[in-house]
């Protein structure tokens, strides 16, 4: 049996019929298992993350910390963005950070894995990826100073393109950005063939940009009809004057998704990890360039927020479940 999810044309994504979608896949006896840690972790307090290593020779006490941002947009502009945080998680753990200008989603994903990455912002989709396959453990979240959060989905045409609906992509080429993004692949795709009957390599030709900003510019600049992409970093791309607002037009805006999820690697030294999540709450805002940044989203980005990865990403989780993905470590 085939389950999905489900929803009406121009309206967003709900709990509730992601949650229907997922209790049908349970009622035909699908795996619920696809987020079941690698064996090479251990969770014996139920949080759905990698416990810390009870032995202390499994630690990892690094004399460099390595952080890395999601690679949504180019990683020079990320590399200045992030430099007074940087130096204030210097400060606060007292080792040298280096920031990581990762190139896609795979490879952030296998340095974590690898033990070379031990600092990170995961993209949405990517955080139950990092989470099972990389031992990534997040606890923050980018919020409002009101504790507001969060990025829609949207699918994008350019004027003119003769795309006025999502059924007039039927025929075409559809943007995607990665299979491990939320809103640049797995829920587009989803509502594509659920609600449009659309079926990729039939109905239209999928293409993959490899990042949000890529797809963003790609559609701009007319390369691409349509695209699917997460509107926190078009708002971040207008302010910045990368693109304007008149050479896109949005033609599907889904439900809320939690955005990028903050965390370290789970066999950090304890209270190296303590100091790490130090760095994230005790940064000033105020005057940054994170600030320059991200306090352009709706709703702005203000601060870092203590989040839990079982509570914040349920509805990431269920929408995977409800596709039927199931994530293979190698």
């Amino acid at each position: 049996m085939h389950t999905s999810i489900t929803s009406t044309r121009n309206s967003p994504f709900t709990l509730k019929t992601l949650l229907a979608a997922v209790s049908l896949a349970l009622v035909a006896g699908l795996s619920t298992t696809a987020h079941a840690l690698d064996p090479r972790y251990q969770d014996n307090d139920g949080d759905l993350v990698a416990d810390t290593p009870t032995d202390p020779k499994d630690w990892i006490d690094p004399a460099t910390l390595v952080f890395a941002y999601t690679p949504v947009e180019d990683p020079a502009v990320y590399a200045k963005v992030w430099d007074g945080f940087i130096q204030h998680m210097a400060k606060v753990t007292g080792k040298k950070v280096q920031f990581f200008p990762v190139q896609s989603n795979a490879a952030q994903l296998e340095a974590m894995r690898a033990g070379r990455l031990h600092v990170a912002g995961f993209n949405t989709g990517s955080n139950p990826l990092a989470v099972n396959c990389a031992g990534f453990v997040p606890f923050a979240m980018m919020v409002s100073k009101d504790d507001r959060y969060g990025y829609e989905m949207e699918i994008i045409t350019y004027p003119d393109s003769g795309i006025e609906k999502v059924e007039d992509i039927r025929g075409g080429k559809m943007a995607f950005t990665s299979e491990t993004s939320n809103s640049g692949y797995k829920a587009p795709s989803a509502l594509l063939r659920d609600q449009f009957n659309m079926e990729p390599g039939k109905d239209y030709e999928p293409v993959f940009s490899g990042k949000h900003d890529n797809s963003i510019l790609g559609v701009a600049n007319k390369d691409y009809p349509a695209a699917a992409i997460a509107n926190s970093v078009k708002q971040r791309m207008e302010a910045r004057g990368a693109v304007t607002p008149e050479q896109l037009k949005v033609i599907y805006k889904s439900q809320t998704f939690p955005t990028t999820g903050y965390g370290h690697v789970y066999n950090l030294k304890p209270d190296l990890a303590e100091k790490v999540r130090e760095a994230f709450f005790t940064f000033e805002w105020e005057g940054s360039e994170l600030a320059k940044e991200f306090n352009v989203a709706q709703p702005p980005q203000e601060k870092f927020m203590p989040i839990t990865y079982k509570e914040h990403w349920q509805v990431v989780r269920d929408i995977d479940r409800a596709m039927n993905i199931e994530y293979t470590c190698n």
